[in-house]
Order: C-alpha cells, then structure tokens, then sequence
C-alpha cells in the first residue's frame, strides 16, 4: 500500500488541474441536458449520425467490428475508430437503446473540460497564465463546443486530440534539451497516432508530429533510435490499409462521398477550384462574422476579432520567443481550411468546421494579451487589461447560450420524431429481416435493428460510386442488382424521396414523418415506401416496334459499367451530376396509339454531344443504330448521329418527351464504329440508351 503512495498522489496532482474546468463544463452540461429532456421526454440528440457510432459501437461488443447491418461485413464506414470503440463496452454492462446517449454526453462533456484545459495550457505558452484563463474559458462557454458536446458525435474528442498534439509538438520543439524526456516523447507520439483515429483529418497533426520528432531527436539517441518516430505513421495508416485489405478500397467510404477531390465530374484542380472558391468566401465571410449559419453559435460581427486573432498569433510568437508554439496553433486554426475542400461543409450545423476553433480561440486571447502589452507600456498597471479583455470575450459567447440550447433542442425532437419515430415504426411493423434502403442510415438501422441498405453508401460497401454519380446511375445499378439476386434489393425504403431522386423504385405509401419546426433535417418529411421493382429492366429495350433484330451491342446511358466499356465521354464540371438522372413515362405506338407501354431508364441531361463506341461482334451488314433520346422542357432540339463520320440519321426530339431515332449504319466494317451525337443547331437534349442491332432498316 505504501509503495502506491506516490502514484496515487502524482495521480491526484495530474487531476486537480480539470476540477475547474469540469466545474464550469458541467454546470452548462446539465443546462444542455435539461433543454433537451425538457423538449423530448428521454435522452436525444441532435443529429442522426450518432446513431452510425452507436450502431457499429452495439455491432462491435456484440463482435462484429466494423460491420454495420447484420451478416454485412466489412464496411469502410466508421469514420471515427476509437469514439465507437470507446462507447462499445457500455452495451457489455447492459446498457441498451436510447441509453447509449447517456454516455456519450458524460464522454463529450469530459472531453470538453478536458478541451478548456489544454486551450488554456497552449494559450499560456503565448499570454500568460491569467490571460490564458480567458481562452480556456471561452472554450467552455462555447456555444458551439456545448451543442457538439451533447451531440452524440466525436467532434469535440476530435478537437481536444488535435489541441493537445499542437501542445506538445511546441512543447518538444521548443524545451531545451534536458527536457527532452522518454514521457514527453511517448506522449507526443501517442497523440499522434491516435488524433486520426477520432477523425481522418487528424492525419495532418500526425504528420507534424512525427516531423517533429524526427527533426529533433533526443541528445544522444542513437541514431537507428530516431526512426522510432516513424511508429507515429501507424495512426493515420491504420484506416486506409484495413479499408484497403478488406475492400480494395483505401479512402472510406465517408471521404469517397463527400471529399471534392472523388467526384468524378471534377478531373482537374481548376474544375475543382470554382466550389472551393465559393466555400472559402462564404468560411471567411458570414460563417466567420455570426452570420447565417454560424449565427447560432457566433456574435454578429465576429469576423474582424477572428481575423485580428491570426495578427495577434504572429505578435504572441515574436514578443514571448515562443515561434513554434504560434506556428502550431497558426496551423490549427488554418487547418480548418481543409473542409473547404469537401462537397458542403454545411452540413449539421457547420460540424466539419468547429474543431478547429480552440485555435481561433487562443488567438483571440493574443490580441488581448497584445493590447495589455501596448496599454501596460503607457502605464505598467494597466497590463491587467488583457485578462479582463480575454475574459470579456468569453463573456460574450455567453450572449448565444439561449439561442444554442433551444437549438439543440429543437434539433433532438426533430431526429426523434423522425428517423428516430420511422426506425421504431420500421421494428414493429416490418417483416423481421426485412432490408430497408435509407439515405438517413443512423435511427432507422439502430433503433429497428433491421438490416439496412444505404443508398449513399457509407454504410454499404460499394453504393458511394453510384451516390455521387448522380441518380440516373443509382437507377441502372439498382437494375443489375435485382437481376443478379432480388434479395440484394430492399424490400422497402425509408428515404426523403427528393434525396432519393429516383422515383421508379418507390412504390406504396407505408408511413411518414413530418417535422416543420428543424434546422438539420435533410427535408421536413421523409417517407417509408414499399419497393417497386415493375420498371427495374423496362428500358433494357427499343420501345418502338418494329425492332429490326438482334441487340448486337448497346450504350446504356448513367450505367457506370456501361459506359466505361464504351469510352463514353460523359459531360464534366460541378454540378454535372445533378444531370444524370432517371426519367420515366408511359411509351405509345407510333403506329397503334393504343398500346402503352411503361418505361424507366437512367440517362444524361442537358447533352451538347455524346461520344462512344459501338462494337459490331463480328457483324458487317445491315445494322442499325437506334438511339433513345430525351427533349428539354424549354424547346424541341434537333439531333443528327454520325457513324464513322458518317450521318446516318437527322431528327427532332420534342420538348419534354422521349423519343427514339434510328437509322442504317454503313455497311462493311468490323470491330467497332465510332459514334458521334451532336445537336444541330441551338438547345440540348437528353441521352438515355443506344443500341446496335443487325437486320434490315425499319421502314
């Protein structure tokens, strides 16, 4: 007992430090949890990717990791390692169902007073202690910092991991050499590894990380010693090699979504720059100055102080010789930038951007600690301004406390009223087993606990392609699907069918929940459908008879798989996709205005020309090429096909309506023909399916 003395009071010195901040945190902790039960009747939280952690947290106690439907597999969609695996061993105690939130609130807020503790021991590299009280309670009282706290999500583990590598990369850089010690080194090498598994974007810290302690190793290290840094790289690694092994995919399925640099329509870094562009004017415009989307969380006119606070870094890291600790909190705070890169960073509440802010927040700090260091060389008393300046910045976040909670609030009744309300309808009224296709894949999975399809696939392998690819090319995919197995389709959908976007393969109404009064929801209703799978293969087919034979070889039009295999060009730029879409109707016989048939096919939008290949399969004479093409709303277009450089057909597609063009194809050459389809003169039109069929021309 004697000899576990010491360690127990070294222990209690390293907690006394937190007491404070857990204080502070817990009072406004218990604020956030009251307007939330308060507006709810039970643990909620506001956001539906939660319930993604708490489903592959229940999967991983109950030994299937990273699997997220049952008998799925492995799936590249944990985009947080450790805040599942951290939340897993409570459903080994019994805890079950919407009690989970229970735990992650007590997680996010001691992460948070653990934040507010490490922004105050960083920003006391480069103000000082008292007006370094200042940043660590900013960080306490940030609006922001306490709705993600009750979140459910890893954001602020996120933060606190990325504050205290900053922390300790400028702690080793900067000490002298006797204090270079094995404890400093392992604890800047473990927060190295573990910053990406919270979030993928902790990589950038690993990465300066190990630089650090590459570039300065210990005095008298010896020198095969130094590359022990290297073991830093396992953290960010990790992911992408399991991803890699189990999927042949290294990037999650998360990234491969909503990560610009994976849209297929963006094959350049100057196509790419135009979204990046608008999102960086909208971060360092109303987001930065309270406004809009930030006003829950920001005063109005935020934007100079934010601002100023990058000069205040630059002066705290030249007047306190502390270069390195400046630069790294420089970094953190410009590290934000990153999200700028991905498709919207405004989503859920701006939740990409805010666990960046504790950077922000030191800054701030510095420009008070600036204005002390100007005021106290007029009068060295009035040095005392700079923790009364930090402290009023911290007091000004107060301003927004009312707004956020009822935010918060009224954010978990909407999910709990929606996915939350459809995941529990799902349970009791679905057949047990019965595969249900979401785009919201958090509740619905984890409250019916049945196994899910997620059309945006970041929690079923291999559906992300086909998600950013546009609608049309879900539709053709959902097609060979249900031709290789029906049971690989769902049975059932609950999806916001505007997200959905492919109305073909939604059938009868079931049941829907409507929520007006939300901020984060993808849409005030969503919809629980039976599936239909009656126009799935409709469009494999000319519609207008007579068909003059055999198909030889066809180009359908958004199939992904299709169109590779005939070095079909499809159109680029941002926002293409939302051109590639399903249409349907009913098709009539030109020549019996009775016989009606119903059609569904993926197709792309608002073409100027298409360009592909047509391979003939050995076949020479008397083919035929028939393309099915769609008008634009505003005016019928004219299109004429060349085969070879050969016009084959002219004709006019009408406004709004299908139609298909067909024409003989010159005789004589084998392989392949080259196939060009282009307007004639102004307008666009819709490029649905092509097909090379053998036999005499129709008449």
């Amino acid at each position: 007992m004697t000899g576990n003395k010491p360690r127990l009071i070294a222990f209690t010195r390293r907690l006394l430090p937190y007491l404070p901040a857990l204080a502070v945190v817990g009072w406004f902790a218990n604020r956030a949890i009251s307007a939330v039960l308060a507006k709810t009747g039970h643990p909620a939280v506001p956001l539906d990717d939660a319930f993604i952690h708490f489903q592959f947290a229940r999967n991983l106690a109950n030994g299937h990791p990273f699997t997220y439907s049952p008998g799925s597999g492995y799936v590249a969609g944990a985009t947080s390692l450790l805040w599942p695996t951290m939340l897993a061993p409570f459903f080994w105690l019994g805890v079950r169902e919407l009690s989970i939130i229970w735990v992650a609130w007590m997680f996010g807020f001691l992460f948070l007073a653990a934040l507010s503790l490490e922004t105050y021991r960083l920003a006391a590299r480069l103000t000082g202690q008292s007006t370094a009280l200042g940043a660590g309670l900013a960080v306490a009282v940030f609006p922001a910092f306490l709705w993600f706290a009750a979140s459910g999500m890893e954001t602020i583990p996120f933060a606190w991991a990325m504050t205290r590598t900053a922390r300790l990369v400028a702690t080793w850089l900067e000490s002298p050499p006797e204090d270079l010690t094995d404890r400093l080194f392992r604890q800047t090498a473990f927060m190295g590894i573990i910053t990406p598994w919270f979030r993928p974007e902790g990589a950038m810290f690993s990465l300066v990380a190990v630089a650090a302690l590459l570039a300065r190793p210990r005095p008298g290290t010896r020198r095969w010693r130094r590359w022990y840094a290297l073991i830093v790289l396992a953290g960010p690694l990790l992911s992408p090699l399991l991803n890699l092994l189990k999927t042949g995919q290294a990037a999650s399925n998360t990234t491969v979504s909503k990560w610009l640099i994976y849209d297929p329509y963006l094959s350049t870094v100057g196509a790419m720059w135009s979204p990046i562009a608008v999102h960086l004017q909208l971060l360092f415009g109303p987001i930065l100055n309270g406004q809009k989307w930030s006003a829950v969380f920001l005063p109005g006119g935020s934007k100079p102080l934010a601002l100023l606070s990058l000069a205040g870094l630059f002066y705290a890291g030249w007047h306190k010789r502390r270069g390195w600790t400046a630069a790294m909190v420089l970094f953190l705070a410009l590290s934000v930038v990153v999200t700028t890169t991905y498709h919207s960073f405004l989503w859920n509440e701006l939740r990409y951007l805010w666990p960046f802010a504790s950077g922000w927040l030191v800054g701030a700090a510095c420009v008070a600690g600036a204005l002390g260091d100007i005021a106290g060389a007029w009068k060295p008393q009035w040095k005392l301004i700079a923790p009364l300046l930090a402290g009023a910045m911290a007091g000004a976040l107060l301003g927004n406390h009312s707004r956020t909670y009822t935010d918060l609030a009224k954010s978990a009744l909407a999910i709990d009223r929606q996915q939350v309300a459809l995941g529990s309808w799902a349970r009791d009224r679905l057949p047990k087993g019965a595969l249900i296709g979401v785009n919201d894949t958090g509740a619905i999975a984890y409250v019916s606990g049945h196994p899910t399809f997620d059309i945006i696939g970041l929690t079923t392998q291999g559906e992300t392609r086909y998600w950013v690819a546009g609608a049309g090319s879900r539709f053709e995919h959902y097609e060979h699907l249900f031709q290789r197995d029906p049971r690989l389709f769902p049975s059932f959908f609950i999806v916001y069918p505007g997200w959905m976007d492919c109305h073909p393969v939604l059938g009868e109404r079931l049941q829907s929940a409507t929520v007006f009064d939300q901020s984060n929801l993808g849409a005030a209703t969503m919809t629980a459908y039976r599936a239909r799978t009656d126009l799935l293969g409709s469009g494999a087919r000319p519609l207008q008879p007579p068909l003059p034979g055999a198909i030889v070889d066809e180009l359908d039009v958004s199939d992904l798989e299709s169109e590779r295999s005939h070095q079909y060009v499809p159109p680029i730029g941002y926002g293409a996709g939302n051109d590639n879409r399903v249409l349907w109707g009913v098709a009539k016989n030109e020549g019996n205005s009775e016989r009606e048939t119903p059609w569904a096919d993926g197709g792309r939008m608002r073409c100027i020309q298409d360009q592909f290949l047509l391979r003939t399969g050995g076949a020479k004479d008397k083919l035929q090429i028939i393309a099915r093409l769609y008008g634009p709303a505003e005016a019928d277009v004219s299109v004429r096909i060349m085969v070879d450089g050969t016009e084959v057909v002219r004709g006019k597609v009408p406004a709004g309506r299908m139609r298909e063009l067909s024409g003989g194809v010159p005789n004589g050459r084998g392989g392949s023909h080259d196939v060009r389809v282009q307007t004639v003169g102004p307008g666009t039109f819709g490029s649905l399916h092509y097909w090379l069929m053998d036999g005499a021309a129709a008449d």
